[in-house]
C-alpha cells in the first residue's frame, strides 16, 4: 500500500505556539497571553488583577478567573507564547525550510485578537488581516496548502471574562461574525478550515492526564460550553459553504488513549466508557458518517439528554466533512 499522490503531507502548529509578537500591530489580549509556562513541578498559571493587586491562580480545567478579576500580564513571569519563535516577524523564513522538508500542508490556526482585538468590534482589525493574507500567500509561493483552524484555545480575553469562558450564547454570534470575517476575506486563497481544535477538552481534561474534576458545576458549565461551541461551529459550517461551496470544513479531535488504573475488569469497562464520552461524543456528532441513532446506542449511558435536546436542525447542521486527530504520542 501506497499514499495517494494528493496526499497532504505536512505538519501543524498553533498561532500561540508559535507567532510571538503577542502585543504588536494592534493585537489583543487573549486567554492564552495571561497564562504563564509550566513544569513538572509547577503548573502553569493565569495572572490577574484584583484590587489592584497582581495575583495567580492555576490554569486548571475548570477554572477561570476569581469573580471581579481582570486578566493582566506580570512583568515577572515568564510567557511562553509572548515571543515563541516569532513566527509574525520571520514567517517567510520558516515557511521556506517548511517547502524544504517537502510540506504539502500547512496548518496553522489564526489569533481571533489579531483580527478582533476585543472579540465584539465591530470591524476587524486591517493590520491582522493583512499579515495572515501574507502568510497564506507565502504558503501558495511554494505549493503548500494552507489548513487554518479557526480557533485554538485563544479566545479573546475581554469575552472569556464577559462570557465565562463560553458561557454565554452570546459567544456564538462573536465567534460566528469572526468565521465569516476569515470565510469572505480569505476566499480563493484557503480551501480548508478547522471550526475549533481539540473541541473535544472540555471533557477530556476534566479526567484524564492526572486530573479529577468531582465538582457538579464543572462539569455543568463544560457541557454548557460544548453545546454552544457545537452550535457555534455548525453555523459556521453553513455559513462558509454559502460563501463558498468548495470551501471543506472539519473539526479536530484530540484522541489520546487512556489506560485503566487496574486489569480490573471494571476499571477496564469504565475506563472504556469515559473514553467514548471523551472522544466518540464530540468526533461523532460532528461526522457526517455517523448516524444520531448510533451515537445514542454509544451514548445512552450517560449523556442521552444531551442529544435528544438538540431538534433535527441541529442534528444536520452539526456535521461536517472533515476530522482530524493528532499524532502527538505517536
Amino acid at each position: 500500500m501506497t499514499f495517494p499522490k494528493n496526499f497532504l503531507w505536512g505538519g501543524a502548529t498553533a498561532a500561540n505556539q508559535i507567532e510571538g509578537a503577542y502585543d504588536v500591530d494592534d493585537k489583543g489580549l487573549s486567554v492564552t497571553d495571561i497564562t504563564t509556562a509550566g513544569s513538572l513541578d509547577a503548573p502553569r498559571m493565569l495572572t490577574y488583577k484584583l484590587n489592584g493587586k497582581l495575583e495567580k491562580t492555576p490554569a486548571m480545567p475548570g477554572a477561570g478567573l476569581p469573580e471581579g478579576a481582570v486578566g493582566a500580564i506580570d512583568p515577572n513571569s515568564y510567557y511562553p507564547n509572548h515571543v515563541a519563535i516569532d513566527f509574525y516577524h520571520h514567517y517567510k523564513e520558516d515557511i521556506k525550510m517548511f517547502a524544504d522538508m517537502g510540506f504539502k500542508v500547512f496548518r496553522l490556526s489564526i489569533a481571533w485578537t489579531r483580527i478582533f482585538q476585543k472579540g465584539d468590534e465591530e470591524k476587524p482589525n486591517q493590520a491582522g488581516l493583512d499579515f495572515y493574507r501574507n502568510v497564506f500567500e507565502e504558503c501558495k509561493k511554494y505549493g503548500i496548502e494552507p489548513l487554518v483552524t479557526i480557533s485554538h484555545y485563544e479566545d479573546p480575553l475581554c469575552l472569556s471574562e464577559k462570557y465565562h469562558d463560553w458561557g454565554d450564547r452570546k459567544m456564538i454570534d462573536m465567534y460566528v461574525k469572526y468565521a465569516k470575517t476569515l470565510f469572505e476575506e480569505y476566499k480563493g486563497l484557503v480551501k480548508y478550515w478547522l471550526t475549533f481544535n481539540e473541541i473535544n477538552t472540555t471533557l477530556l481534561m476534566l479526567n484524564s492526564f492526572g486530573n479529577k474534576v468531582d465538582d457538579d458545576k464543572v462539569y455543568q458549565h463544560a457541557y454548557q460550553k460544548l453545546h454552544y461551541q457545537f452550535v457555534a461551529s455548525a453555523r459556521a459550517v453553513k455559513l462558509a459553504h454559502e460563501i463558498d461551496p468548495n470551501y471543506v470544513v472539519g473539526n479536530m479531535i484530540c484522541g489520546i488513549v487512556d489506560y485503566p488504573l487496574t486489569p480490573d475488569p471494571k476499571d477496564i469497562l469504565l475506563n472504556r466508557h469515559m473514553w467514548e464520552q471523551d472522544i466518540f461524543y464530540c468526533g461523532g456528532m460532528h461526522n457526517a458518517r455517523v448516524s444520531i441513532q448510533h451515537l445514542l446506542s454509544v451514548f445512552g449511558r450517560n449523556i442521552t439528554y444531551i442529544l435528544t435536546s438538540l431538534n433535527k436542525i441541529k442534528r444536520t447542521c452539526l456535521k461536517v466533512l472533515l476530522t482530524c486527530t493528532p499524532s502527538l504520542t505517536t
